[in-house]
């Protein structure tokens, strides 16, 4: 059932037009920089694109950024909402479940389907940020001299030190992570969605109201008392991968705060989901 579920998701054509989408953003916001030779100066704009211009390898990063606040959960509630009310809104489900398979079975094939999407598009807008990065600004290799490094060709981090090219891609490969399971509690709470309506949209555009609200509450200083068990709160902390020490304090608990939501959620769509009337 986890194979066919996974075809269908390769299959589909939102699929591939939605990565599609997050990796073109990236891409066009590179082509700018690198014609124009201007960036946002520190401190403005999304993290690291200040610095894409003295080493492309950080750019993967800067691309995560870009499409993290709205492109990126957009997507992967458009594709988590679609799950079940994709099914019952195109008539399917009732069939599904009325052959041996049984309803936590099916429940269990979407969502690793639903990750399957939010790791591939999350890997795969790093990867075009590298080659994009690469390709327009150069790698910009450390230059060792007899005093150390060449502190001008050297990438820097959010502190101000100096990082090697091991450095940023293990900081990179943190990011991806944090910011995939920070999607994967969006997919939860969309999938959630998915089983209480026989419609994809309204699932969707449910998750993306709790999304909403979230980020107004962390916004708002009255609110500060329930500020940090929100799912957005901790999102741009992977931002403090790149800083130096590594800040591990809200990495940390973006992760715990995502695992609660992802284990929540999803025992919700199975409680609902295992107890609901089909008749679509």
């Amino acid at each position: 059932m986890i194979g066919v579920e996974l075809v269908k998701l390769v299959r589909k054509p939102r699929t591939w037009a939605s990565i599609l989408l997050l990796c073109a953003l990236p891409t066009v916001v590179a082509v700018f920089i690198a014609v124009t030779h201007v960036a946002p100066s520190p401190g403005q704009g999304p993290a690291l694109l200040s610095a894409v211009l003295s080493n492309g390898t950080l750019y993967p990063a800067a691309a995560l950024a870009l499409v993290l606040p709205i492109f990126l959960p957009i997507a992967v509630s458009i594709v988590a909402g679609d799950a079940i009310a994709g099914e019952a809104t195109s008539g399917m489900l009732r069939y599904l479940l009325a052959r041996p398979v049984g309803r936590t079975r099916l429940l269990v094939a979407k969502l690793v389907s639903v990750i399957a999407y939010v790791l591939g598009a999350v890997v795969l807008v790093a990867v075009t940020g590298y080659a994009t990065g690469a390709g327009l600004f150069g790698t910009r290799p450390l230059l060792v001299t007899s005093h150390g490094l060449a502190t001008s060709n050297v990438a820097t981090s959010l502190s101000g030190t100096p990082m090697t090219p091991a450095d940023i891609a293990m900081r990179t490969l943190g990011a991806v992570a944090f910011i995939a399971v920070s999607m994967l509690g969006v997919a939860a709470i969309a999938l959630f969605f998915s089983t209480l309506t026989d419609s994809s949209l309204g699932a969707a555009l449910g998750a993306l109201a709790a999304l909403i609200t979230s980020g107004v509450l962390v916004a708002l200083n009255s609110a500060a008392a329930v500020s940090p068990y929100l799912p957005t709160r901790y999102w741009l902390a992977w931002a403090d991968f790149f800083r130096e020490p590594i800040l591990w304090r809200n990495i940390e608990r973006g992760f715990a705060i995502q695992g609660i939501y992802v284990v929540v959620f999803a025992a919700a769509a199975w409680a609902n989901f295992a107890t609901k009337d089909v008749t679509s």
